[in-house]
């Protein structure tokens, strides 16, 4: 793709410049951005053309003068059309290099991922959760694998990732590892971020992003209704751990934490709310947003069974909350126990709140967002089936007008 580009012979004077001969300077700008150098040789600004880049007169040394910025232009269309040729991108600071013979370092995307995984791993634990930097990690680890897969080396010049590139990456993870729509968007999400980061580094000239669609579909989301949420809680276990795991799941339904939150909260986050009973003040990991969850009795009589508990007094915890794998083994097991077709997972719980606990019971949407520290509540419609949920109420209401009135 053709790059036009302006080139300026100029003169730059110094700052406490009084009188004498001044050095020339030449300018290449592309898209805005400059690259300068000197040309080694200087003139007097009162026999300087600054429209025309030349200097004035028919001496002798006017005309090598002039003829050498010709020369000196020539050579760096020459750079220009070097790098035209070779598919190389094209910036000020290329040309300018190219005129010099300096090497052109070239980067690649596994390169580029890689740097930004270090970054983040750096910050984990101020700006990023560990589960966000895995989700880069299995990135590279895809890319790493389609590369090889389908060009049969280990690694690719980023100025060759281009549209049929990312079309190939995503029908690879569609087909070839089967992945699901939504898993594929956000691998692809993950990677157009990365792309990004090299667009500002000036190491790729477009977005090969351009053109693309990919499109998260919505997905039914399980949660648990008042009859299997009974079925858990009468449950009687042998072992303990699988009490307390359920006791856990259990506090989940009835405020909406997220395991991480669940898993951070301390007996310091539980105060006296401004209606005088237990509430939960904490902010969510994910988005920083600060929930104030009012206790319902089940929750509170979890919080009075484990506040003598002493893993809980060790670890200066609220409640035993194991590892989110372990979390997620148990509660298969409890299903099974307890005859739940349902996968449970710790994020069943917080759907269960949504729904059953608390959307079904005549809660209005806008406080459910607010316990759930959604920043959209666009997020909570979708996350607890609001249409479904709050449409069969209100219809209910308005079958029973109208039975009464015929």
């Amino acid at each position: 793709m053709k790059i036009n580009f302006s080139l300026l012979f100029y003169l730059k004077k110094q700052k406490n410049y009084i009188s004498g001969t001044v050095p020339i300077y030449m300018r290449i700008t592309v898209k805005g951005k400059r690259a300068e150098m000197t040309t080694c040789r200087e003139c007097e600004p009162a026999r300087w053309n600054a429209k025309a880049g030349k200097a004035i007169g028919t001496k002798e040394e006017v005309k090598l003068l002039n003829t050498y910025l010709d020369q000196l232009q020539t050579s760096v269309y020459q750079a220009y059309h070097s790098l035209d040729q070779a598919g190389e991108i094209i910036t000020s600071e290329a040309i300018k290099n190219s005129y010099l013979g300096k090497t052109v370092v070239s980067h690649t995307l596994l390169e580029a991922i890689t740097n930004h995984n270090q970054k983040m791993r750096a910050l984990v634990g101020k700006e990023y959760v560990q589960g966000t930097l895995n989700r880069y990690l299995v990135l590279e680890r895809h890319i790493s694998a389609f590369i090889q897969s389908k060009y049969g080396i280990a690694d690719m010049d980023i100025k060759k990732i281009d549209q049929p590139f990312i079309n190939d990456f995503d029908y690879y993870l569609r087909a070839d590892k089967n992945c699901c729509n939504n898993y594929v968007v956000k691998n692809m999400k993950n990677l157009s971020k990365i792309i990004h980061i090299c667009l500002t580094n000036s190491w790729i000239a477009s977005d090969p992003f351009l053109g693309y669609k990919g499109k998260s579909k919505n997905v039914d989301r399980y949660y648990l209704n008042n009859e299997e949420i009974q079925q858990i809680a009468d449950k009687k276990f042998i072992s303990e751990r699988l009490g307390q795991v359920r006791d856990v799941f259990l506090f989940c339904c009835f405020t909406g934490l997220a395991y991480v939150d669940v898993f951070k909260l301390k007996p310091s986050h539980i105060s006296k709310g401004n209606d005088g009973e237990r509430w939960v003040f904490t902010s969510r990991q994910k988005t920083k947003t600060r929930s104030a969850i009012p206790l319902l009795p089940t929750a509170v009589a979890i919080v009075d069974k484990y506040a003598t508990n002493i893993t809980c007094l060790h670890k200066g915890t609220l409640l035993p909350v194991p590892s989110n794998q372990k979390m997620n083994e148990f509660l298969k097991e409890i299903a099974d126990l307890c005859g739940i077709e349902k996968k449970l997972t710790s994020h069943i719980a917080r759907h269960t709140f949504a729904t059953t606990v608390t959307l079904s019971n005549g809660v209005p949407i806008e406080s459910v967002s607010k316990m759930l520290g959604h920043t959209n509540i666009r997020t909570t419609q979708h996350y607890a089936k609001i249409l479904d949920i709050k449409v069969g109420t209100d219809m209910a209401v308005l079958k029973e007008k109208y039975s009464t009135s015929l």
